[in-house]
């Protein structure tokens, strides 16, 4: 089972293209066989981490794919690292704006993903996708539902592997919803396929 999550809506947006990729995507896996389910996560600091883990207790995935929206990304972002940080610049949806508390009291200071990153963006290129790897998640909502989920899965003894994409927004000088939800299916069969990452260049100078 695939687990896919995104994100209602928030800042004032009427609607979060991450939750509608991995509902699509989520589709797109079930259509070939392979078992997926998309959940929205609330955008508030004191619920989205329970929610995840609410949501990974009923499905029992093999896979975690959580999604979110970066707002000023003109691709899609395979995020490597998250931080044991919330430092909120806006408040959430229900009026909080944490500022320098962590996301795990006396949690490692950072996580990395165990999704093959390196694999996904080179298939995501070959597709034709815009792409690349991220080295910084934030530090809001998403960044805290990533390192929520690498924090329950490093006690994890079933093997279940799990990381976070940043989608860009969509629209009428955004992104495709369909080459978006393609894309997490990329992302979701490359972890499938492959227990371990190759070695490509995709760090940054900044």
């Amino acid at each position: 089972m695939i687990l896919l999550t995104g994100f209602e809506p928030f800042g004032g947006d009427r609607a979060n293209p991450s939750i509608g990729a991995a509902r699509r995507a989520a589709e797109l896996l079930n259509d070939t066989g392979q078992p997926a389910t998309a959940v929205e996560l609330p955008c508030v600091f004191a619920d989205a981490p329970a929610a995840l883990r609410y949501a990974m207790d009923a499905y029992r995935p093999d896979l975690v794919v959580c999604t979110g929206l970066n707002a000023a990304a003109d691709g899609v972002r395979l995020e490597r690292a998250a931080l044991n940080l919330v430092d909120a610049r806006i408040p959430d949806n229900a009026g909080a704006q944490p500022v320098d508390v962590p996301v795990v009291p006396g949690g490692p200071a950072a996580y990395f993903t165990t999704l093959p990153v390196k694999r996904a963006l080179a298939a995501l290129r070959d597709a034709g996708v815009p792409v690349q790897v991220s080295h910084s998640a934030g530090t809001y909502v998403c960044n805290q539902v990533f390192y929520a989920l690498m924090h329950a899965l490093a006690d994890d003894a079933g093997g279940t592997r799990g990381g976070f994409v940043h989608v860009p927004p969509t629209g009428a000088d955004g992104a495709d919803p369909e080459l978006l939800a393609r894309a997490l299916v990329l992302v979701a069969r490359e972890a499938l396929d492959h227990a371990t990452d190759i070695s490509l260049a995709a760090g940054t100078l900044a």
